[in-house]
């Protein structure tokens, strides 16, 4: 990409000088850059139709219709369907052979005056990508972490050129269209936690392949996808959601699981929340290095347990975040109501382990303060030590030595709890087992969910 552009301007003026590339700007709130930047690079004319900036709400509702929300998704869609409409009607019969028309909007939430609050925004474009072709729509949004009000405009103005740039020349490439989103733009000034396709040049696009795209390239922490398998923004899926996490590979999805998950309810959440608090979401993680095979993301598996997951009315997370603390400190930050992980008995010896705490001054003691400083509630399934021998559960379980007292602490002020098991049959096969069972033509049907048995199909001859 830098060998194609040196700078900002040099972009903005490349597209200035395509002229099949014509349209509007809209910008609303706080984001009045991205249209300057392109008048600021020359040949202004070959591209911009139209440049307006509705501050005032009376003048956007005036314009774009009442909304609840003037920094929402809702808006900004409704700001490039309104404004390409226009420019369609317009300028179709004039221009409508040569043109590949396009209108971008942004409406944004900037640094303000004695002003702590997240500052955010979302950013939109509806382009052709031909003339004469219909049209498709980008959206994307962005959390400004700048300090200063100055800074937080100078990387929206890029960002919205890189984006009208990759939409005309990285649409097909996925990769690369998210690569270029944060050209000229440093590391830990944005990050993009929601991007969609919509339209019928993208029919053939999953929004979750783009999501995940954005976690692997270290855009976002984590990305979610409902039941129904639309791409949500976390800080609006999560507010003021109790939220009970399930940490797995989810290859497979078992029986087992679901037991995890019902037995986990039944205690959670506690009783003491806050009265205007939605009901309780289930969500099943998934680490991103779960989903690597041979170092690259395995995107035909990723599906298949995304759609497994959400066919059992499942939430679904892929983080980058392996540590549990990360994890725990990255929901905080979307809700403030109770947040409760269930673990096995495996994954709750892991958190003794150094390797989870290695960038910690205070090691594994530091780990434990950041895990637990988020009020979070570790939930404990049993396990069986071997075939038919003990069962293991949060009360008997034997922390490693130097740690047995701590443990104690966790358990007697309910930082840590048993949860029970609805069938101990379950504990009889683990999900390797049942892989090898499926692979050798075994009986394993009955360990996996109807819902999840197409992924350990698929699986299976995947590896084939």
């Amino acid at each position: 990409m830098s060998d194609s552009f040196v700078s900002p301007e040099d972009k903005a003026l490349k597209l200035n000088l395509d002229r099949s590339i014509y349209g509007t700007f809209a910008e609303i709130g706080a984001g009045q850059e991205v249209a300057n930047w392109f008048f600021r690079a020359s040949a202004t004319a070959g591209t911009v139709a139209k440049s307006i900036s509705a501050y005032d709400m009376t003048i956007s509702d005036a314009l774009y219709g009442k909304t609840k929300r003037y920094v929402s998704q809702e808006r900004v869609v409704d700001m490039v369907n309104y404004e390409y409409d226009l420019l369609e009607q317009r300028l179709s019969k004039p221009r409508g052979k040569d043109s590949r028309f396009f209108a971008f909007a942004n409406t944004v939430r900037a640094r303000g005056y004695q002003d702590t609050e997240e500052c955010h925004g979302w950013l939109a474009i509806r382009y052709q990508i031909q003339p004469g072709r219909p049209s498709g729509t980008i959206v994307l949004h962005v959390n400004l972490l700048d300090e200063e009000n100055v800074d937080q405009m100078e990387a929206l103005g890029i960002l919205g050129i890189n984006l009208i740039d990759a939409a005309y020349h990285h649409a097909l490439d996925l990769r690369g269209f998210v690569k270029s989103l944060t050209e000229f733009i440093a590391p830990g000034r944005i990050e993009i936690d929601m991007l969609k396709f919509h339209g019928k040049p993208f029919e053939m696009v999953d929004n979750r392949i783009c999501a995940l795209e954005l976690v692997r390239q270290g855009m976002s922490a984590a990305t979610i996808f409902m039941p129904d398998g639309e791409v949500v923004q976390a800080a609006e899926a999560f507010y003021k959601t109790p939220l009970l996490i399930l940490r797995g590979s989810f290859l497979p999805v078992t029986n087992l699981h679901l037991d995890m998950l019902n037995q986990a309810s039944k205690v959670f959440p506690p009783a003491g929340g806050s009265r205007d608090a939605r009901p309780c979401r289930e969500v099943c993680e998934v680490s991103l290095s779960n989903l690597l095979r041979d170092g690259e993301v395995d995107l035909l598996s990723f599906l298949d347990r995304a759609d497994a997951l959400q066919a059992l009315g499942k939430v679904v997370m892929v983080s980058n975040c392996p540590e549990f603390h990360r994890v725990a400190r990255l929901l905080r930050r979307y809700t403030k109501e109770p947040l409760g992980m269930i673990l096995s008995i495996g994954l709750l010896n892991e958190l003794f382990k150094d390797k989870w705490s290695e960038s910690l001054e205070g090691g594994i003691l530091e780990s434990f303060g950041r895990l637990f400083k988020s009020k979070l509630s570790l939930l404990v399934y049993p396990w069986r030590s071997g075939r038919g021998g003990e069962m293991v559960t949060a009360d008997n379980f034997l922390a490693p030595d130097g740690w047995k007292r701590l443990y104690e602490h966790f358990l007697e002020n309910g930082m840590i709890s048993d949860i029970g098991c609805g069938d101990e049959q379950l504990l009889e096969m683990t999900g390797r087992e049942i892989l090898n069972a499926a692979a050798s033509h075994g009986d394993w049907e009955e360990w996996v969910p109807e819902e999840a048995r197409a992924l350990v199909r698929s699986h299976i001859n995947h590896i084939a």
